[in-house]
Parts: C-alpha cells; structure tokens; sequence
C-alpha cells in the first residue's frame, strides 16, 4: 500500500531559511516542500492543498506567526503547525503549544535539527493515511447487507441471519433502541426467497389501539363511520414479502390474539368481512423489551411468544461492540461527508478519544447523530473534539473552551505541565526549556500528580 506524499508548507520572509528548508527535507522522495514568503498567500495554499506539516515564522510583516497559527488551527486541527522563530521566549513557547502548536523551533537551526523535528510528523501523517486506507478496506471487509460489525457478537449475528434466511416464517430481533434491528429485518429479507417481494413495516408503537386491526388486516367500507371505501391492511400487503413488525411488545393484549391467528393460519378477515383472505407472508418481529418477563408479567400473550421466537436473534448494545467503534465512525463519516459535500476525511485523535471513552446509551443510532452533526460543524478534513455536542463535555473532561474550574494554583500548574508533555510526546527535555522550569521541579510536578493519581 503506497503512501501519498507528505506536504510541508514552511513559511517565512527569508527566502534563504526558506532554501534550507526545501533542500535538508528534498531528500525524502514521498517529502513534498512548498515555500513561501507571503502568509496571506500561504494561508490559501494552506486552504486549498491541506498540507499535514506547516513551519511558520514567528515574526513577519503583515500577518503575525502567532496569528496564522490560530488560523490554520482553525481550518484544520488536524495539521502540524511548528513555530519558528529568533526571538525566544517561554512566554511565546508556551502560548504557541496553548494556540495549538505542536512544536517550536529556535533560530538558527541545522538541517539535522529540522529532520529530528519534522521526520517523526512525517511518519505519523503516513501512518494516518495507511490507517485510513486500512479502515476503508475493513469496511468492505466487514460489512455485511449494509450492517457493519467485526466484533465477535456481530460475526455471531451475520452468522444467523444467514442460517435462517432461507428457511424462515417467524423471526424475533430483539435488543435495546437504536442497535440496528431493523437493519437485521432487511437483511433477512434480502437474503430470503421473498427478496423479491415487498418489506412492508409496521410500528406497533405508533398506530392508537383503535385503528391497529384495521391497520393490519384492512377493512371494507361502511365497517365503521369513517369507512367510506375499502382499505388494504398491512398482512395484505405484505403477501408474497414481508411483514416487518417493529416494536411487536407494545401491541395490547386484544390485537395479539388476532396477531396470532393470522400468523397461524395465514389466514385473516377485514375489519366488517366474513369473508376470509389467504396471504403468504413471512414475519421478522422486533422488540426492545423483555418479552419473556412481559409474558410472565402477563402484559404479552405466551402463545403469541412462542410462535414468534422460534428463531431469535439479539442485537448487542455499542457497549458490547466496542471494537466495532471504529469501523462505524469511519462509516459514519464518509456517509455525512458525501450527504454534506464537505471534505471530511476523518477524526482528530483528540475526537477519537472523546468517541471511544462515551458511553453510548442510545448505541449506533446515537454515533450516527452524533458524527452527523459534527459532519456539519467539521470546518476541516478532520472532526475535532469542539465539533461533537455540548454531551461530550464531560468525557473530554471539562477541556471545552470556557469552562471554569476552580481548583489550585499548584493543581493547574501540574495540569499545564503535563498538557505540554503530551504535546511534546513526552520529551521532558523540550517540556522543561518550553515551561522555563528545570528537569528536576518538572520531575518533582510530574511525579507529585502521579502519586495523587495512584500512578
């Protein structure tokens, strides 16, 4: 699998610091370095190429370093922007690491400085883009029937859905709201010797007490008052297909009976006939109840239970599936990209972590509102953190822009120590000359917070 090059924007009003650049990072052949001494025009490069590497000069005319990092920051989190600049200070340091920088670079440099520097940036974008490419491959790999899944509970599903297919007259898909049951209806129906009949649905919830044998069997005109002409029921349509009867445990006790019947019997009147209708339909039922206690509880018919759970197949929650995260995410995230015509491409680690430690109560249907609405306030190639909902704020652990916490002076200088550790990925040395503090009072933060910590 071949690596897309890597760009590098370096931007600075000296074309010789600029020459450097392109002829200590040239030698890499997949190292693609564009300079320029324009910030206005490097910022429309920036916009228009979406390099993953930006170096930018801390003092220029016109536009400020400073105020082109929080541009670029802005445009696409995603990208590394290194600060370089003559004029040291830790204030300027530490601002830059603040506004998103991932390094600062002094004046003057060697050419093998800059390579220490950029070369393990370089590496990381490969590695983005092979993962990428890897995560589009595995959902080709791992999508089955329009249902994504790796996890060892899917491969179980798939497995069933596949077995019983070709053989069934009832199927039950039971599992909690949002888990995709009525994916799992479809995809039997796809692979069933009904697949070229209808998939009728039906939700059980929505329809009043009232209309609910009318909406399943029909009726004909003059049945009640509001009967002026004959009416097809949804078993009627459904002949020759299937029956798709979601949310099957909210049918009161007086429509199972009848339900059951014409399960049985295939067999069913409308609503003011005597006349009786012969259908040929198979019925995938769904609930996200307990329908097992409902029938010891006496709120659900055990005869209707046990004609429809013949074969049942359960949908696991997304926190039973956790390995299936990433793949959906990925799923997710092409789907909106394309509906929004946007040209999101990804997450930002900072995201992906967000997204992997939620809880996710409301399970896939919640993921793909979620991804869906960061879709739409992605500004980027890549969702950052601050593009998921207000719900997120506590998993990312209060880092939302504005929060106030109160806490000490001495807690926020060991938070504020170990932000720009992890910036520098974790060299102490660079961490301590950026805090203007020496090894040892890092040392001494560091490993007083991991003591607190139990660490």
């Amino acid at each position: 699998m071949k690596s897309k090059p890597v760009k590098l924007v370096a931007v600075d009003d000296d074309p010789e610091l600029l020459a450097l650049v392109s002829i200590a990072l040239g030698q890499e052949a997949d190292l693609e370095v564009i300079g320029v001494t324009d910030p206005s025009k490097a910022f429309e490069i920036v916009r228009t190429q979406r390099p993953q590497i930006v170096m930018v000069d801390l003092i220029m005319p016109a536009v400020s370093g400073m105020e082109l990092l929080e541009r670029i920051v802005s445009l696409d989190p995603g990208i590394d922007v290194i600060l370089m600049t003559a004029h040291y200070t830790t204030e300027s340091a530490v601002e830059a690491i603040q506004k998103g920088a991932c390094d600062y670079l002094n004046k003057p440099f060697t050419a093998e400085q800059l390579r220490a520097r950029v070369e393990p940036l370089a590496a990381e974008a490969r590695r983005r883009w092979r993962a990428q490419a890897l995560d589009e491959e595995l959902l080709k790999a791992y999508r089955f029937e329009g249902i994504i899944g790796r996890s060892p509970s899917m491969l179980d599903v798939f497995s069933r859905i596949r077995r019983v297919a070709p053989h069934f007259r009832t199927v039950l898909v039971a599992g909690p709201t949002g888990t995709g049951k009525e994916l799992v209806a479809k995809a039997i129906h796809r692979l069933s010797p009904a697949a070229r009949g209808p998939f009728v649905v039906c939700n059980c919830a929505a329809i009043p007490e009232s209309l609910i044998e009318s909406e399943l069997f029909g009726h004909v005109r003059g049945a009640f008052t509001s009967a002026t002409s004959d009416k097809l029921g949804l078993f009627e349509a459904a002949s020759g297909g299937i029956l798709f009867l979601d949310e099957i445990g909210e049918l009161p006790l007086a429509a199972q009976a009848k339900l059951l019947r014409a399960i049985q019997n295939q067999e069913f009147h409308r609503v003011g006939s005597t006349v009786p209708r012969k259908v040929d339909v198979r019925i995938v039922c769904a609930t996200n109840r307990d329908l097992r206690k409902e029938v010891d509880e006496r709120r659900f018919r055990d005869d209707l239970f046990f004609r429809i759970s013949m074969v049942e197949i359960r949908m696991p929650s997304l926190a039973e599936r956790r390995d299936d995260l990433p793949l959906l995410m990925r799923h997710f995230v092409d789907q909106f990209a394309r509906q929004y015509g946007k040209p999101v491409q990804g997450v930002t680690r900072r995201a992906e972590n967000a997204i992997l430690r939620y809880p996710w109560t409301g399970n896939v249907r919640e993921l793909e509102n979620v991804i869906g609405y960061a879709c739409m306030m992605a500004d980027g190639e890549r969702i950052d953190a601050y593009d998921l909902p207000e719900s997120f704020s506590t998993a990312l652990e209060k880092g939302v822009p504005g929060a106030v916490e109160l806490v000490s002076l001495e807690e926020m200088e060991r938070r504020h120590a170990r932000r720009v550790l992890d910036a520098l990925d974790g060299d102490k040395v660079r961490a301590a000359e950026i805090l203007g503090v020496s090894r040892a009072t890092l040392y001494r933060l560091l490993g007083k917070a991991a003591t607190e910590t139990g660490g």
